[in-house]
Parts: structure tokens; C-alpha cells; sequence
């Protein structure tokens, strides 16, 4: 069910003092701002399956250490996609003025948006 318009302005505006006013609350649990290595994602996934048939082959062939081995492959192709994308490591390493470097552009965004709304609803109102 989509919000109504009175509702999209609501949350567009608690959005707006979000940013604004808890600058580094937003920049703590934003998590993932970056775009995903994708590189990464597929190296990682190719190991996890490499790892799951080492584990599935020591299971087979009754050869414990090949089924650690296949165990290690396999978490670590899972570490490397979980890994963080390159935005989250560039705002763990500067702090929060990276995030805050960021921020006006979709502040000034959303206040663009937001006067232009309010023209738009001023004229229908004349």
C-alpha cells in the first residue's frame, strides 16, 4: 500500500532532520554506503562453493583434513562477500567527515525537492 502524499512529505522531512541533526548516528549505522566489489563478491562465492565441495569430497573419502580444508574455503569465500563495499571503508578510515562531506548534496537535494513542493502546493492552493 503506498503512502499518501502527506505521509511521503512526513517521512522525506524526519529524513531531512535525521541528516541534518544526527550526523553521526547516520554515519554509525549506515552500514553499507559504497557500492559492493563486485570482484569480490565473485571470488567469494567461488570459493564458498569450491570450499563446500572440498567438504562434501573429505566427508566422501573419509579424509578429515580435506574436510577442514574444504570448512576453511568455505568461510572464507563467505568473509570476502560479507566484507564491507569501498564506501564504508572510506568512512570508517576518515571518520565521520567523509559522511558529512556527502551529506549536503542530498540535504540540498531534499530542500530543493521540498520548495518545490511547497511551490507546486502553493499554486493549486490560489
Amino acid at each position: 500500500m503506498p503512502l499518501s502524499e502527506h505521509e511521503q512529505r512526513l517521512l522525506e522531512e524526519m529524513e531531512r532532520n535525521l541528516y541534518q541533526n544526527d550526523a553521526d548516528f547516520v554515519a554509525t549505522v549506515s552500514g553499507r554506503r559504497g557500492k559492493p566489489n563486485y570482484r569480490l563478491v565473485v571470488v567469494g562465492a567461488l570459493l564458498a562453493v569450491a570450499g563446500v565441495a572440498a567438504l562434501v569430497a573429505g566427508v566422501i573419502v573419509r579424509q578429515p583434513l580435506v574436510g577442514v580444508i574444504g570448512f576453511g574455503l568455505m568461510l572464507g569465500g563467505v568473509l570476502l562477500v560479507l566484507s564491507p563495499g569501498r564506501g564504508a571503508e572510506a568512512t570508517a578510515a576518515g571518520g565521520s567527515s567523509t559522511a558529512r562531506s556527502a551529506r549536503p548534496t542530498r540535504s540540498s537535494w531534499m530542500t530543493t525537492m521540498s520548495e518545490r513542493w511547497e511551490r507546486r502546493q502553493d499554486e493549486r492552493g490560489e
